[in-house]
């Protein structure tokens, strides 16, 4: 036998126990005795058992109790029950309770040397299939990105051929484009999978707390700081470290971020002992970390350093022929999480979906269906049930530049929302320091 069976038999009589045991021994079992339930549980916390031969009529907790509180503790577990009150009801009672089956005392040994032998093909069986479906997740990393068409394909591929190495990947695309998806992707398909995905959003922490998010700080660094903090450098140790929006961060968190790179070791804010440190590190922008480093924002060395391997991703424009598909992908989920009966997407709630402008990209598109699917008490997403806002580019403003629609799009939100911040981020489908990004850039009043 290629795998080692182990057995746990549980009966209160020394004779059953001692000859059961060596049986199952000269067979090639590996096999434990228990006189009690207690016991038993007891056995079942320092090792791990494939099959259960229970006496149902014990003192204190019985054979019946038993079973219940083993499917507690393990999943699918094999359990062969023995009873010398061989009846009908007791039978049925087990095998409803999830028994894999039952003998009667006196034991016919060749009766449960054959039932033995098929649970112990069925637990081999399980372990097989349990070892599969580990491969199988392990070879589909890519579950979650959603798309047939030719650039979305791209990006997968990019992902496969960069994973299994520790390269720093630099990724670009738009806001709501699916970022942090292709780096969580790309960890999952790496050897460090095992181990931690650690995010820090650059662009929503001030300078001061970014750094001590990053780096960590001992006790009494600053006013404030009461305890030792370790940091993301820290916790990513072994796995990865992705940073969002990098090209948000300072000069001075640049120069810290290059020395990390180069020395693989940091030293907590208020500390003097470098911690040696094991990550790899995904990094992400929307913004034109090209034109920072011509006006000297962003150091030169520090951008060659994440841009090793760029992955660009599409807007959802350019990979429009995905929205059916998308859109399908999120109300499926929605449905389920909210316990919807809804079967699908009208034609031409579809059709408007298709034709939005979508500038949130993948984010926006999942904001609506998720909406939608609040809205929508029958059994089909139709078009009222999506209140998405008509684009500039619709009513009239073709024609103008991008970033002007952009910026027009991004008013008629702020006005309808009474300047709300917070709920004007999430109608767009970006994050509230996106948001506070492009109004600064294009001028915008607002009023939180």
């Amino acid at each position: 036998m290629t795998t080692p069976i182990r057995i746990l038999v549980v009966d209160d009589e020394f004779s059953v126990r001692d000859s059961l045991q060596a049986w199952f021994r000269d067979s090639g079992y590996e096999t434990e005795v228990a006189a009690s339930g207690k016991e038993a549980l007891a056995k079942m916390g320092r090792q791990r058992f494939d099959i259960f031969l229970l006496d149902i009529k014990m003192a204190g907790m019985d054979g019946l109790e038993l079973q219940e509180t083993i499917k507690e503790h393990q999943e699918n577990p094999i359990i062969i029950f023995m009873t010398a009150y061989a009846s009908v009801d007791t039978a049925v009672r087990a095998l409803k309770l999830g028994a894999f089956d039952y003998v009667t005392k006196p034991i016919d040994p060749e009766e449960l040397e054959r039932l033995v032998r098929n649970a112990a093909e069925r637990r081999l069986l399980q372990k097989e299939n349990l070892s599969l479906k580990v491969q199988i997740e392990e070879l589909t990393p890519f579950k979650d990105i959603i798309g047939e068409s030719q650039p979305i394909q791209d990006v997968v591929e990019l992902i496969k051929n960069v994973a299994p190495t520790d390269t720093t990947v630099l990724i670009r695309g738009e806001s709501g484009t699916g970022k942090e998806l292709v780096a969580r992707a790309i960890h999952a398909a790496s050897p460090r999978r095992f181990m931690p995905f650690v995010t820090v959003n650059c662009g929503a922490l001030p300078e001061g707390l970014l750094e001590s998010e990053l780096f960590g700080h001992e006790q009494g660094a600053f006013t404030g700081a009461q305890f030792r903090h370790k940091g993301k450098f820290e916790l990513a140790d072994g796995g990865t470290l992705f940073l969002d929006e990098i090209g948000d961060v300072s000069l001075k968190t640049q120069t810290d971020l290059l020395r990390v790179l180069q020395e693989t070791e940091i030293t907590r804010l208020g500390g003097t002992k470098p911690i040696k440190v094991d990550f790899r590190l995904i990094a992400a922008t929307n913004g034109d970390i090209e034109a920072r480093v011509a006006e000297k924002s962003f150091r030169e060395d520090v951008y060659y350093r994440l841009n090793v391997f760029p992955i660009v991703l599409p807007s959802l424009k350019a990979r429009s022929g995905d929205i059916p598909m998308l859109a399908g992908y999120f109300l499926q989920k929605y449905a389920r999480k909210m316990n919807r009966p809804i079967r699908g997407i009208s034609a031409s709630a579809m059709a408007l979906l298709s034709q939005h402008s979508w500038l949130g990209n993948v984010r926006e598109l999942e904001n609506s269906i998720e909406r939608a699917v609040i809205f929508c008490k029958g059994d089909e997403l139709l078009p009222e049930h999506l209140p998405l806002h008509r684009s500039a580019a619709s009513e009239g403003s073709s024609g103008l530049p991008l970033s002007e629609v952009e910026k027009i799009h991004i008013q008629r939100v702020l006005a309808e929302t009474g300047g709300n911040i917070s709920k004007s981020a999430r109608v767009l489908g970006i994050d509230r320091a996106t948001l506070y990004n492009k109004i600064k850039r294009y001028g915008l009043l607002v009023r939180e």
